[in-house]
């Protein structure tokens, strides 16, 4: 009975050290945001509706989505990787469309998903569409983050 109650404990002390998550760096995901947030954020047009004067202190990336959208669905992986692995260099903010009408109509938003990248200290672009990871990666590296862009050899 002692080896049972032993072996016991030795299982469920594995099955926690498993699933325990590693330690060191959190890992960061995506950032929703309300039109308040946003406003406090990333960009308050109530205060100056006429130029573009980003808040935040590092380079960010807005996804426009709605939960019942297909592409939405497929990109919303992705940037909840790339909010954990870039998380120490740029933000990865969401807004709900159908929560947030007000932060859609103030971007033109037509068409979903719909991507702001946001460097510092330029405008920031516009893209549409379920787009690949790559093209994220190629976006945070050369416009947000400025690195070289690699050449072939």
């Amino acid at each position: 009975m002692k080896k049972v109650i032993t072996l016991f404990a030795a299982v469920l002390l594995l099955m926690h050290v498993a699933a325990a998550e590693p330690q060191g760096k959190e890992k960061v995901k995506p950032i929703e945001l309300t039109k308040t947030s946003f406003l406090e954020k990333v960009f308050n047009y109530e205060e100056n509706p006429q130029a573009w004067k980003y808040n935040g202190d590092k380079p960010a990336i807005v996804d426009f989505y709605a939960t019942w959208c297909g592409p939405c669905r497929i990109t919303s992986p992705i940037l909840k990787n790339l909010a954990a692995e870039y998380g120490e260099e740029i933000y990865v903010y969401k807004i709900d469309v159908d929560k947030e009408p007000e932060l859609a109509r103030m971007f033109g938003v037509q068409s979903i998903p719909m991507f702001l990248f946001i460097p510092m200290n330029e405008k920031p672009q516009v893209a549409m569409g379920a787009l690949p990871k790559e093209s994220f990666v190629e976006a945070i590296e050369t416009f947000l983050l400025k690195k070289e862009e690699k050449k072939a050899l």
